[in-house]
C-alpha cells in the first residue's frame, strides 16, 4: 500500500487572510504562505498544518446542528492546560462561545466564521 501522510486541514471561509490572522493569533503559529486565496499557517511542532481557503458560497455553520441550517463539517480540538486561561485568551482573539457548552472540561468556540473549536482540558 502506498504511503498516506496528513498534512493540512483546510478551512473554508470568505476571507482567508483574517481568518488565518485569527489562528494565528490563537495558536501562535506563523503564516508560511499568503496568496490572495489562500493562507496556511505551520504547526511549528511539525505536525498537521491549517490552511483558510477562499469560498464565495461560504455558509457560516451553526452549533450544535439543526435539520434547517448549515451543519459544521467538522471542527479543531484543542489540548489546554489551563482551560479558564485558554477561553480568555480566545475571547480576546476574537472568539465567541457556544450558547450549548456541553462538558465541563470542554468549552465550545466559535471562530470570527463561524467554524466550532474546542478547547479541552489534558494533560
Amino acid at each position: 500500500m502506498a504511503e498516506l501522510t496528513l498534512t493540512t486541514v483546510n478551512l473554508a471561509t470568505p476571507d482567508p487572510p483574517g481568518l488565518a490572522r485569527f489562528y494565528h493569533r490563537l495558536l501562535g503559529w506563523e503564516i508560511t504562505a499568503e496568496e490572495p486565496h489562500w493562507v496556511r499557517l505551520a504547526n511549528p511542532a511539525g505536525g498537521v498544518a491549517l490552511s483558510f481557503e477562499y469560498d464565495r458560497a461560504y455558509v457560516r455553520p451553526v452549533w450544535p446542528s439543526t435539520p434547517t441550517e448549515q451543519q459544521m463539517m467538522m471542527h479543531l480540538e484543542i489540548r489546554v492546560d489551563d482551560l479558564a486561561g485558554a477561553a480568555a485568551h480566545a475571547a480576546a482573539c476574537g472568539a465567541a462561545f457556544a450558547d450549548h457548552q456541553p462538558q465541563d472540561d470542554v468549552r465550545v468556540c466559535l471562530d470570527p466564521d463561524g467554524h466550532p473549536f474546542c478547547l479541552w482540558l489534558g494533560e
